[in-house]
């Protein structure tokens, strides 16, 4: 596997990761990656503008900054299985308990969930420039520490909810970090198929028909497959295929 050069930040707080590096830039060419990560962020964000929130010194705060020329603008969904698959691979790992681990999965495009519960949000930027994608910043907010949450999202849930021990926040980035180069080396080596199917196999309710909402109506449906450009595809009790874009349809909970 190639040996991807990563420059790290450490912060003590700042507006948000994904900001910090979009305005470095890619101040090092002489990296592959730039990593941030920060204590406490003042205006964490998450999907469509949504906020983060996140007790100072409690959480894991992160972003990545990668180049992917290789992908095309087509197929980046490649790049939020990588990083969701990093992130639930590395809990599972640091949880080790199978009987706990075994609830841990992605909720379509890329939240990472523990049973009914949220433990993590992805957001993803893309800078393109021409046919290819020039920069790629991945943040990621991972709940570890925090006893309690005080906003209003409905279903937060942290390793120290599930655990009853606080865990270091240092040793879960290092997981995720190791196991994200090894993705995003997969899909340098054209191994998407593979990462997609690992991908599929750790969906939130994966298998069985489920209740889901879309601008319309609430109907059943089961997953089918979800596109290289990232829309989900469900199959409802008519036998009708449905394709979603991101906040087009909802799982109802």
């Amino acid at each position: 596997m190639k040996e991807y050069k990563i420059k790290r930040h450490r912060l003590q707080t700042v507006h948000s990761t994904n900001s910090f590096l979009r305005e470095l830039n890619g101040d090092d060419a002489s990296f592959d990656m730039e990593l941030a990560t920060t204590e406490f962020q003042t205006a964490g964000r998450g999907q469509k503008g949504n906020s983060w929130e996140s007790e100072q010194s409690k959480n894991l705060l992160f972003s990545i900054l990668l180049h992917p020329v290789y992908v095309q603008p087509s197929k980046q969904f490649c790049i939020s299985e990588a990083i969701a698959l990093a992130v639930v691979k590395s809990l599972k790992e640091i949880v080790a308990e199978e009987s706990v681990a075994k609830d841990f999965s992605v909720k379509w495009p890329n939240d990472i969930y523990w049973k009914n519960k949220k433990i993590a949000g992805i957001l993803i930027e893309n800078e393109l420039f021409g046919s290819t994608i020039r920069d790629c910043i991945v943040g990621v907010g991972i709940n570890i520490n925090q006893q309690i949450f005080l906003s209003d999202a409905p279903n937060p849930v942290s390793l120290y909810n599930i655990l009853g021990v606080n865990t270091n926040v240092e040793e879960v980035l290092d997981a995720i970090i190791k196991q994200f180069v090894a993705n995003v080396s997969m899909i340098e080596n054209g191994q998407t198929a593979l990462l997609h199917n690992e991908y599929m196999d750790s969906l939130f309710r994966r298998k069985g028909i489920y209740p889901y909402r879309d601008a319309d109506s609430e109907f059943m449906a089961t997953i089918k497959d979800v596109r290289e450009d990232g829309r989900l595809i469900l199959i409802d009790s008519d036998n009708k295929e449905r394709i979603y874009e991101f906040k087009e349809v909802a799982i109802v909970l």
